[in-house]
């Protein structure tokens, strides 16, 4: 797991994040907490998994990258509609790699 240099958090999250992020770190169960991640596949802009689908064999051994984290799912899509906005309005399009390239806190080709 890694996780972004500018992640983005919920407004309930942000009062417990470095419980949160190590939990993740050390794999442990956190009901209600949500993770933001690059898509799995290319038909979506962003994917939001419980973190306890991390805890998962398919999931436990993938080097994801954790690019927002969150308190409930609601405040997920909280989350994501405000990394949706930076990146329409940092690239002008809906391009996640771009959004990231232009940043230059991550590269894509690692």
């Amino acid at each position: 797991m890694r996780c972004y240099e500018h992640l983005y958090v919920g407004e309930k999250a942000k009062r417990v994040r470095f419980g949160i992020l190590q939990g993740l770190r050390e794999k442990k169960l956190q009901p209600e907490v949500y993770v933001i991640t690059p898509p799995g596949n290319g038909n979506n802009v962003l994917d939001i998994y419980p973190s306890a689908m991390l805890l998962l064999p398919p999931y436990r051994e993938q080097e994801l990258l954790i690019l927002g984290i969150a308190v409930t799912y609601w405040e997920a899509l909280e989350v994501v509609r405000e990394i949706v906005d930076d990146m329409y309005r940092q690239t002008g399009e809906f391009c996640l790699d771009t959004f990231l390239k232009r940043d230059g806190s991550f590269r894509t080709d690692k």
